[in-house]
């Protein structure tokens, strides 16, 4: 019998054109989360991000940043937030080529994965809006209904990887007829292990592995709203959730406010 195949997707500048956990930035300051130079920060923390990438030095400094910024934090007003905010915070960021490409591999018969150093309170409702079968995400850890600062479960990098690896073990995926998509050159591990890589919107590294490695480049540029769009096939439910909350998003809150203040030295 023929295996099954997967499509997995990075999330932010992948699928959606902002950070996905600072895109509810506004929103978690308005629910006490974080201050309000915090917020700004983030905003701040939305063009470095879209304009440029970290190194692992960096990404390692979010995501001890991510620790302390969000220990305390109740999980049930992030999921709340989340839930009564998506549509309008997220759904219009959504670029069409990304649905498209999602449309196109779902009526071959591929699941869609999305896999993402942010986390399942934030990622996981975006994965059923969009409807993909399954996400991996980072998880925090929880005790008595809070974040204590504490990761549990970094989806970052190799670690991606080798999720997408025990997850085709486990469901039987043929990698070798899989697609990856991903911008960032922190996910070449994950692009390594299928065997239909795509550089999307790449940073610099990426761009020239992609180049070297003859990996097609493909470019976003079209954020849309989905309402307009034909509705995406109903997906299977989620059944794998690493679980939370913008590890690498909101900690790129950290190396924004840095990259201000070299600046300014």
């Amino acid at each position: 019998m023929t295996r099954p195949t997967a499509a997995f997707f990075d999330l932010d500048k992948t699928i959606i054109a902002k950070s996905s956990t600072l895109a509810f930035s506004r929103e978690f300051q308005a629910g006490g989360l974080i201050s309000r130079r915090a917020m700004l920060r983030s905003a701040y923390a939305q063009f470095v991000f879209f304009t440029g990438g970290a190194d692992h030095d960096q990404m390692d400094k979010m995501r001890q940043f991510m620790s302390q910024l969000c220990a305390g934090w109740d999980v049930a007003t992030v999921r709340e937030i989340v839930h009564d905010t998506l549509n309008n915070i997220v759904e219009p960021l959504v670029y069409d080529e990304a649905v498209s490409l999602i449309e196109e591999h779902r009526l071959e018969g591929r699941d869609i994965v999305i896999v993402s150093a942010s986390g399942a309170e934030v990622v996981e409702p975006i994965g059923q809006l969009l409807g993909a079968d399954r996400v991996i995400a980072t998880r925090m850890e929880i005790v008595d209904g809070k974040y204590t600062g504490n990761i549990d479960y970094y989806a970052y990098a190799e670690e991606k990887a080798r999720a997408i690896q025990h997850l085709a073990a486990t469901v039987g995926y043929d990698l070798a007829e899989s697609y990856a998509y991903s911008d960032s050159v922190t996910d070449v591990h994950m692009l390594e292990v299928v065997g239909h890589p795509f550089a999307v919107n790449p940073d610099r590294e990426l761009r020239r592995i992609a180049t070297s490695k003859d990996w097609p480049v493909l470019a976003f540029v079209r954020p849309v709203a989905l309402r307009p769009r034909v509705p995406l096939p109903p997906a299977k439910p989620t059944l794998a959730a690493l679980a939370v909350g913008g590890a690498v998003a909101a900690g790129s809150m950290f190396w924004a406010n840095r990259r201000r203040r070299d600046a300014g030295a």
